[in-house]
């Protein structure tokens, strides 16, 4: 089997047509998705579908490689148990699609985002924070905003993540009073991002 990423590296052509295809939801990491949540869904399994893919079904549509999803420790054991796919290495928590090398990552509730480290903000309950969309379990737009915020404020090399936050507020035109919607940790740090993207040219995306 050969990792998704590595394909898209590998060949050009085929990478932009996935890229297309990504943006019509019939990538193969949207293939994923599917097939993943449809299996979690039949055995009653609580996830919630984080990350990139999470952004994309919220309204900010960017490409990413993964999927990424939000389990309970129980949860993680009966994917492990029960859906077939295979670790990239052994004692991985993560998985990769067999038919398309996608990468399937998962978020366990209890952990702390970002750097790993004990902080105000713990990895949630994906029955807690969970909203449908297309009959599939997502981040509510809240909390995945603050997993955001934190990765970016404490995890090495995640300031992606930050700009991810200043994209979304400004494609999804989120206004100043979200604030009032998150943790007091990352109010600050979403002010900040808000002012900055108040301070863009107006034709700059």
């Amino acid at each position: 089997m050969i990792a998704y990423e590595k394909k898209l590296d590998r060949d050009l052509a085929w990478a932009l047509r996935e890229g297309s295809m990504h943006f019509e939801k019939e990538s193969a990491v949207h293939t994923t998705l599917l097939k993943i949540t449809t299996r979690l869904t039949e055995l009653e399994i609580p996830y919630a579908v984080v990350g990139g893919m999470a952004m994309f079904f919220h309204g900010y549509r960017r490409f990413t490689e993964d999927v990424d999803i939000l389990v309970t420790p129980e949860g993680l054991k009966l994917i492990h148990e029960k859906l077939g796919y295979l670790p990239p290495f052994a004692g991985s928590k993560h998985l990769r699609d067999e038919e398309f090398g996608v990468r399937v990552e998962f978020l366990v509730t209890g952990r702390y985002p970002g750097d790993g480290q004990l902080k105000p903000i713990a990895i949630p309950d994906p029955g807690q924070v969970s909203t449908e969309i297309q009959g599939i379990s997502f981040l509510n737009l809240p909390t995945l905003v603050e997993m955001k915020l934190v990765s970016g404020m404490t995890g090495a090399g995640r300031l992606k993540d930050l700009g991810d936050v200043e994209q979304m507020i400004q494609i999804l035109r989120i206004p100043e009073d979200f604030a009032k919607k998150l943790h007091p940790y990352v109010r600050d740090r979403f002010a900040e991002r808000w002012h900055n993207v108040r301070q863009m040219p107006e034709d700059s995306d």
